[in-house]
Order: C-alpha cells, then sequence, then structure tokens
C-alpha cells in the first residue's frame, strides 16, 4: 500500500503539473482570441511574446493607427499587476464593447464611476464579493464592485483606462493596442503600415500572439515538464526496487521452495515484475485520481489565482511513466531472487 501511495504521488504530481500548464496557456489564449482584434501591438519595454509590456505607447498613436488603410478601429489597454499571476486592466469601456461585443454580467453592470471595477465571477467566488462590495486590489486603494461578468474575456479584473493612467501616473499611454481589421486578408498589409508607423513597436497578428501562449512555445515549459517526468520515473524507479528489493528478502524461504520444486529463473523474475507492475497500476489509478480530487480542490478554492484543466490523454502517458519506472525498478530484485541457490535459501533465516 504504501509503494502504491508513493507511486501515485509521482502520477499525481506530473498530471497536475500538466493540467497547470495547459490551464494557464488555454485561459490566455481564450482571453486573447475574444477580444476580436487581428493585430497586438505592444510596447518596446516587453521583454517576450507572452510577458506583458509596461505603459509606453502614446495614446496619440491610436488615430494614426485608425487612418492607416483597412484599419476598421483599434483600442488601447493599461495593464498593472497584481497578486501573481492577477493582472488589472484599464480599458475605455464603450470603445471596448464596440470591438469585442462587450462583457456578459453575471451580476451588476458597467463601470460608471472612478473606483469602479468590474471582476469575472471566478475572481469573485475566490474572494467571496457581490456587487456593491468594496475590495481592496491596490494598495491603499478601495474599489467599488459594479459588476461581475463572465470569465474569458480579456482580464479577470477590468477597470476605466484614465483611472488606472492616473494611479501608475503614466500619462496618456498605454501597454497594448488592439486593432480590427476590416478583412483578414489584409492583415499582413496592415501590418507591415503599422511597423513603418512604430518601428519600435512589437507588432503581430493576434493569431501570432495567441499562439505564443501554447504549452509548446512558451519558452521553458517543455523542460520544466521533462525534468518533472524525470523526477517521476527515478521516484518510482527508487519506490518499486527497495519494495520488492524487501520482498525478495522477506520470500526468501518461499522463493527457494518454488525453485526446489522446479520453478525456472523466468517464472521466479515473472512473479516480482507481474507485483511491480501491479503496483505501478495501482498507483496510477490512484494517482489519477488524486488528480482529479486536486483540480476540485483548486476549482473551488482558487479558480482565478490558479486555472488547471483535466487532460485524459495525459492518463497512459502517465501510465507508461509508472509501469517502466515499476518493471525497471523491479529488475534488479528480480534477478537476485532467480539466482538464489534452492538450498542456501530454504537455510536462510
Amino acid at each position: 500500500m504504501l509503494s502504491t501511495l508513493l507511486i501515485s504521488v509521482s502520477v499525481t504530481l506530473i498530471l497536475t503539473l500538466v493540467g497547470l500548464s495547459f490551464g494557464m496557456s488555454e485561459e490566455s489564449q481564450h482571453r486573447q482570441s475574444s477580444i476580436g482584434a487581428d493585430v497586438v501591438i505592444r510596447g518596446s519595454t516587453a521583454s517576450s511574446v507572452i510577458s506583458f509590456s509596461s505603459a509606453s505607447i502614446p495614446e496619440g498613436a491610436i488615430p494614426k493607427i485608425e487612418q492607416q488603410p483597412h484599419v476598421k478601429m483599434a483600442i488601447g489597454v493599461m495593464n498593472h499587476s497584481l497578486d501573481f499571476p492577477l493582472v488589472a486592466t484599464g480599458v475605455d469601456l464603450p470603445r471596448f464593447d464596440a470591438m469585442s461585443g462587450g462583457f456578459t454580467y453575471v451580476d451588476g453592470g458597467p463601470l460608471k464611476k472612478p473606483d469602479d471595477v468590474l471582476i469575472d465571477k471566478d475572481f469573485a467566488d475566490q474572494k467571496e464579493k457581490h456587487v456593491g462590495d468594496s475590495i481592496t486590489l491596490i494598495p491603499n486603494q478601495p474599489w467599488h464592485i459594479a459588476g461581475i461578468i463572465e470569465p474569458g474575456k480579456l482580464a479577470r479584473v477590468v477597470v476605466a483606462l484614465n483611472v488606472l493612467q492616473q494611479l501608475d501616473d503614466v500619462g496618456n499611454k498605454v501597454s497594448q493596442i488592439y486593432v480590427k481589421v476590416d478583412d483578414p486578408a489584409n492583415i499582413p498589409a496592415v501590418i507591415e503600415e503599422v511597423k513603418k508607423l512604430m518601428p519600435a513597436n512589437d507588432i503581430r497578428s493576434m493569431q501570432e500572439y495567441i499562439d505564443a501562449f501554447s504549452v509548446t512555445a512558451i519558452k521553458g515549459v517543455k523542460p520544466f515538464l521533462s525534468v518533472m517526468i524525470s523526477v517521476g520515473v527515478f521516484s518510482g524507479f527508487i519506490t518499486v526496487w527497495l519494495s520488492m528489493y524487501m520482498v525478495v528478502l522477506q520470500r526468501t524461504r518461499e522463493i527457494g521452495i518454488l525453485k526446489s520444486l522446479g520453478a525456472s529463473q523466468a517464472f521466479i523474475m515473472g512473479i516480482i515484475e507481474l507485483e511491480a507492475l501491479i503496483i505501478g497500476f495501482t498507483g496510477t489509478i490512484v494517482g489519477i485520481l488524486l488528480s482529479l480530487l486536486a483540480h476540485w480542490l483548486i476549482f473551488h478554492f482558487v479558480p482565478a489565482s490558479i486555472p488547471m484543466v483535466v487532460k485524459p490523454f495525459w492518463w497512459p502517458i502517465a501510465a507508461g511513466i509508472a509501469l517502466v519506472a515499476s518493471a525497471l525498478g523491479a529488475l534488479y530484485p528480480g534477478l537476485s531472487a532467480a539466482r538464489l541457490d534452492p538450498i542456501e535459501a530454504l537455510a536462510y533465516e
């Protein structure tokens, strides 16, 4: 039972980390795709494709962008980091509604007063807040919750753009500009024109920007998962090796009896390996159940801070990892048992 539990911990670790990686990636992709923009312009201070830039783009660039051929409209937003990974986003709500179709309100309504804030349902549930409540997101700055919105569009926390600009003392500057094009076929042409207008900025199509949030594209995620999988294999290997080695020591006389009755080395080896594989398989089942429990706990207690998804296609991968580790871990104890001399094994005390 202890060996099974230790194997299940490795499986749970792998599946939980995979679920968190995919959860954060897919949530970011969905938030960006729901804005309705075709081109994203970011400040030159962005350190990577998926990082947020500081407010460094003058708002005066927006009318100039809208004058370019094939551009229907452009809006600017500003980001302010809260407790990781939460970000407050400042928007010009009427213009954002015109581009994206607006937020879906679960309760309350749009921003009206300078201290109004919109939060999504997951964040409201996590903080146990309702419309009309006060919430402190920035130190010494209380906010009035004007509305609770459906998750999945732009940000979990939304405030008025001009208010956030004043708080951060950045003047009339924004972090990103989203551009809507009249026809998807004209996106490359618009990007080229905007690059001429703003050569120092990072300018990409929305699709390229969204693709950068995938797990396979984010720098460091694949090596991280590889390391975690290696840890899982090593942990499973050591667990089964110690467990099966103790099994061989405890059953030395029984193994001697089997060999005296004509059991071959392959037969003895098969018994040890089969028991190890049963431990690995059982540990996998328990690990999958524990990962589902982890998902349930995260979803009910911290859905806004730690988005996690269940990826069933990783279950056979985790099972393969556990079974390989179990089989390898039982290899040496099995060989030791198979090579025991029947007479010495029967005389073992």
